[in-house]
């Protein structure tokens, strides 16, 4: 049924469920796993209010771009504590849906895993922002959790 996963994630309490429930999934149908970060880039105002940057960092994408990527390691590392067998994380910069969206194209990606409200979904009150562009936006099935 399902070959490949790919499950959104951002650090967020929604990503959090939406990792346990790929998890889930993977374990029934043996699918491969992928776990995507994305950071945005070059937005300031937005970093400065919702990250906590680590003590040394270059600039406001590095921090953003070492969170991304503790997210995602971490989250494997969650994937492979609960018994996934194939699972790889990758993190990439840019606009969340879009990247998404271009991701699962890119691997051939059978089912996209999602929280409704991430962490820059603050705004939105019933389905978040990132979530509702990837719905309409992808080829593919999106499950949001």
């Amino acid at each position: 049924m399902f070959e490949k996963l790919l499950v959104a994630v951002d650090g967020s309490q929604g990503a959090q469920e939406a990792l346990k429930t790929a998890v889930e999934m993977q374990k029934i149908c043996g699918a491969e796993l992928l776990i995507l970060s994305v950071y945005r880039e070059h937005n300031l105002w937005k970093a400065s209010v919702t990250f906590v940057y680590p003590e040394k960092t270059a600039s406001t994408d590095d921090a953003m771009r070492q969170y991304a990527q503790e997210v995602a390691e971490k989250s494997k590392a969650y994937a492979i504590e609960q018994g996934v067998d194939s699972v790889r994380s990758f993190y990439v910069g840019g606009g969340p849906a879009r990247k998404i969206v271009k991701f699962s194209e890119d691997y051939d990606i059978d089912l996209i895993i999602m929280g409704k409200k991430g962490l820059s979904d603050s705004t939105h009150d019933l389905l978040g922002g990132v979530a509702h562009k990837v719905t309409s936006l992808a080829k593919c099935p999106v499950l949001t959790v």
